[in-house]
């Protein structure tokens, strides 16, 4: 963690290519070092978040998930190893994480998010990473991080197709504006998703986090932006507040 709003000379070095940026610079990475981030999820999209998130130099990551790493994982979650089979996930992904950048701070949650522990646990940071992959888990973080007033990314996948969005609450298109929790489909065998799908969305996730952090570039509010890899097609779809949402109208 930087000392009186500078880096040391190895942080320096490890950041050059940051500091280089106009956008970023050694004050811009200063606030990277100093910024927390939840990711919610250590699978598929967690792993490249994660990842890119402990590069970009975020000095304090939170990592949520209350599941064990099996074989199928491996396919696309490249947080984990063979040996982590049977491991916790938050725990496998402790060492690789370390391993990118022994000064990172990180905060295991080896369970899942709920209603209960959402507040005092969102209150820790300051933007938060949607990385689940099931319904119940992404409305309860739309309910969540809307409370909290946390700015957050939602993210799912699903075969080829891939799709991401960022959320201001109170002053954004919200996940409930667009997807109603009353019919959603019951959980079923899962088809996919091609393992490079997740690093795609996830990468733009970890973007959009960095982004937040330096208050640079054009978030994804109040667009859904989707992606088709069989074809490569990317869309930004633009929308709009639902003046009769349920939680944010």
């Amino acid at each position: 963690m930087p000392l009186n709003n500078t880096l040391n000379d190895s942080q320096r070095e490890r950041y050059a290519r940051h500091i280089t940026l106009q956008e970023i610079g050694e004050k811009g990475q200063v606030k990277l070092l100093k910024a927390k981030v939840l990711v919610i999820g250590a699978g598929g999209l967690g792993s490249p978040v994660a990842f890119y998130l402990a590069a970009a130099g975020i000095g304090t990551i939170g990592l949520m998930d209350g599941d064990k790493v099996d074989l199928s994982n491996l396919q696309r979650q490249i947080l984990h190893t063979t040996d982590s089979i049977g491991k916790d996930k938050v725990t496998s992904a402790k060492q690789r994480l370390l391993d990118l950048d022994p000064d990172l701070k990180l905060t295991l949650y080896p369970f899942r998010l709920n209603a209960d522990n959402a507040p005092e646990i969102l209150s820790l940071y300051d933007f938060i990473i949607d990385a689940t992959d099931n319904f119940d888990s992404k409305f309860l973080i739309s309910r969540a991080c809307h409370d909290a007033a946390k700015a957050w990314s939602h993210a799912g996948i699903k075969e080829f197709y891939g799709q991401t969005m960022t959320v201001h609450p109170g002053t954004s298109t919200c996940y409930h504006c667009l997807f109603h929790e009353a019919g959603v489909p019951a959980a079923s065998i899962p088809k996919g998703p091609l393992g490079a799908v997740p690093g795609i969305i996830g990468s733009i996730q970890a973007t959009e986090a960095i982004k937040n952090i330096l208050t640079i570039g054009t978030p994804l509010i109040n667009t859904l932006l989707t992606c088709d890899t069989l074809t490569m097609t990317i869309r930004k779809i633009p929308l709009h507040r639902n003046p009769t949402c349920p939680l944010c109208s």
